[in-house]
């Protein structure tokens, strides 16, 4: 029986090992195959799938010599008739957009071909304008040269003026187009509709499904939602500079011609019994476009120097809605009065008009003189300011008048990435830009605030500042900004034994803006922002400076202050840092300020301005005042009576302040933002925060900040 156990014992102990070997095989050719996979894989992906990619879409040429000829047979089909209806929803392919995953419409241009007539004629004429416009799209961030990945696309011919191509001959010419699908997701672009004598306020041409971007609609043509209104452009307005006259000679100016009849005759009457109304006609058998003739004496006026002696200048139906006297008006900065009814204004889904101009019906145009005097001084300083803006940023040049229109079809392909009504109507010099933020009269103090450092390799001053910012009873952590890419911070058991929060962020370059990132790990809304040789101040003084901010919770609250003065030698803008009662920035060495500013610096504030601070290693402080005060239109506030922020053994000569090189690149910089910002936005103030009971000797009364420095 013992034997007969073992044998059993042994056969089972054989088929279990044997068991054991065939699993232990199975799972090793497993892994095996893995591995093997994977390195096939990752071989076939380096050396198969990595290999660049040859590009088979060239860029479209615009040259405009040696085109190739293209034929238009007469027998050729046409493009289907304008849909009246169009929208979004029915006329536009919305899925051919985005696909790159980013909120951008893609546009392509079609290669530039002589169509030709039969008869070897071209059936358009090529335009200087249309040429800038297909310039500005291919060098725009729009462009794509593959028409498989547009959102848009471009036929290159020209349809600006309705009097320089062939209807017929360009309905077929778009109807040969490769990708032409009945028009869907192509835009025309046209300046001058219609022709005599009807002169359609929309281009004559069998358009389809296209987006029109044209000038002259009126209410009745304008498939609004989906066309875009863009200006007549004029080559005057282009020349006529900002300058203006000590004062307006005239009221109310016209200046334009083929005025209507019945309209023309109303004007008469209003300009033979009032000197409100300087009424402009062309010369008796002269055709110079830049004299003008007055209707009452005949007087010699040049055109358009005319329109900047005008507070309002007309501009009245006629056969055709869009008048190009429009943009001469406004680049001279003279209140536009428009008198037609229909008339569908340029970009006016995004520019609101009421800004800039004035609307009279046309009934009313016997009323003009006393619609004109009802309008408030200040009224017609809010049009008045505003006009040279718009023209600048909108209509200055075709150029300007393209990008707005594409960007007008960007926002309403991808309406989550459309910019604010007030980025597109109050410029920041005349109203500032809205404040971000919404806070009570007083922050709450227990949250406290984050203390901000930037150092570099000062690591007796960090670690002082350090053990001095703990001291201070609403610090709520402490964010050291290792600006030191060469040098690693010190190992964490020689930073002090602190009991509050404290985390050393590396930065990727050597940047002052590194200060004003809006790190994540900034929870409060307070920061105090400083320098890691600010070793002097107090915990009472920083704790009162807090409490300050508490109270001014949207300006910059600190202690070292500076004042910029106009320097009239030079006519330029100066820094200035010598201890006065005014002053207009206080500096981010030893500043607090709300968090929101760091991400506005970051993320708003001119990139010319972040990049010329950190390459020139200077004035981000400075630019920070800019920018806080710019938005807010405050000044910062300064505490406590503090002036010294360096080391009191040191001489003024020793002091990078002192320096005069330093000196006058911080007065270089004042000049530059200055200029950046197209304003002055620092605001001088002569005000100082200081304790209750700073000058009152101890009475028995406790102080609730004892400790504050004198100088």
């Amino acid at each position: 029986m013992a034997a007969e156990s073992y044998l059993k014992a042994t056969k089972y102990s054989k088929y279990t090992s044997y068991r054991n070997i065939l699993y232990h095989r199975f799972f090793v050719g497993l892994l095996l195959f893995i591995v093997v996979s994977l390195v096939l894989t990752i071989i076939f992906n380096v050396y198969g799938g990595s290999a660049p990619r040859t590009e088979h879409h060239k860029s479209v040429n615009l040259d405009l010599f040696r085109l190739p000829a293209r034929t238009v047979p007469k027998n050729s089909a046409f493009s289907s008739p304008r849909a009246t209806n169009c929208t979004y929803w029915n006329c536009f392919n919305v899925y051919k957009c985005g696909r790159g995953g980013h909120d951008k419409i893609t546009i392509y241009i079609y290669p530039l071909e002589d169509f030709k007539n039969e008869n070897g004629d071209s059936i358009y004429e090529f335009t200087r304008e249309f040429h800038e416009i297909l310039s500005t799209i291919k060098s725009s961030k729009y462009y794509t040269p593959n028409p498989k990945e547009a959102c848009l696309l471009v036929p290159s011919i020209d349809t600006l003026n309705q009097n320089k191509f062939s209807s017929e001959h360009v309905s077929q010419a778009l109807q040969s187009l490769e990708h032409w699908d009945d028009g869907e997701n192509h835009l025309i672009f046209n300046m001058v509709p219609g022709s005599a004598p009807n002169y359609n306020t929309v281009v004559d041409l069998n358009t389809s499904k296209a987006i029109i971007a044209g000038a002259g609609f009126d209410t009745w043509t304008f498939r609004f939602g989906f066309d875009i209104s863009i200006p007549l452009y004029s080559h005057i307005a282009q020349n006529i500079d900002s300058t203006q006259p000590k004062q307006k000679n005239y009221l109310i100016v016209s200046t334009q011609l083929n005025i209507p009849e019945d309209y023309l005759s109303e004007l008469q009457n209003i300009a033979s019994s009032s000197n409100d109304l300087l009424l402009l006609n062309s010369c008796p058998g002269s055709n110079d476009y830049t004299k003008r003739c007055e209707y009452t004496t005949g007087k010699v006026f040049e055109y358009p120097d005319i329109l900047k002696e005008g507070m309002f200048c007309l501009v009245i139906r006629s056969a055709r809605l869009a008048q190009s006297v429009l943009m001469d008006i406004i680049a001279s900065q003279c209140i536009p009065v428009v008198i037609a009814d229909t008339i569908v204004m340029p970009f006016n889904s995004h520019v609101d008009w009421n800004r800039i101009a004035m609307f009279v019906p046309e009934q009313n145009i016997r009323s003009l003189q006393k619609i004109v005097h009802s309008v408030s001084k200040e009224r017609r300083g809010e049009l008045y300011w505003q006009l040279r803006w718009v023209y600048d940023k909108y209509f200055s040049s075709v150029e300007k008048m393209t990008l707005t229109t594409l960007e007008i079809i960007n926002e309403k392909v991808f309406p989550l990435a459309a910019r604010m009504y007030e980025d597109w109507n109050m410029p920041e010099h005349l109203y500032g830009p809205v404040n971000p933020l919404f806070l009570p009269v007083t922050a709450p103090k227990a949250p406290g605030f984050t203390a901000v450092i930037l150092t570099y390799d000062r690591v007796d001053s960090l670690f002082t500042l350090v053990r001095n910012l703990v001291k201070t009873p609403s610090l709520a952590k402490i964010l050291v900004i290792w600006n030191n890419q060469n040098k690693k911070p010190p190992p964490s058991n020689e930073w002090p034994v602190i009991n509050k929060p404290l985390k050393v962020i590396l930065t990727k370059e050597n940047k002052l803006s590194n200060r004003f990132y809006p790190y994540d790990e900034i929870e409060t809304e307070c920061q105090l922002t400083i320098d890691d040789d600010i070793i002097m101040l107090t915990p009472d003084e920083l704790e009162f400076g807090f409490d300050v901010w508490r109270e001014f919770p949207d300006r910059i609250v600190g202690f070292p202050a500076r004042l910029h003065v106009w320097d009239n030698t030079t006519a330029q803008w100066r820094y200035h840092s010598e201890w006065t009662n005014e002053y207009s920035m206080v500096l981010t060495g030893a500043a607090f300020h709300h968090k929101i500013w760091s991400w506005y610096y970051t993320r708003r504030m001119s990139r010319d301005i972040r990049d010329w601070v950190d390459d020139n290693f200077n004035c981000e402080d400075i630019a920070m005042n800019f920018l806080v005060s710019n938005v807010t239109r405050k000044a910062p506030i300064k505490v406590t009576p503090r002036k010294k922020f360096k080391c009191p053994e040191c001489t003024n000569t020793e002091m990078l302040s002192a320096d005069a090189r330093h000196m006058a690149s911080r007065s270089a910089c004042v000049e530059r933002l200055a200029k950046e910002y197209g304003h002055m936005p620092l605001r001088p103030i002569a005000f100082r925060a200081d304790p209750l009971q700073y000058r009152e000797p101890a009475g028995g009364v406790p102080q609730a900040y004892p400790d504050i420095g004198k100088l």
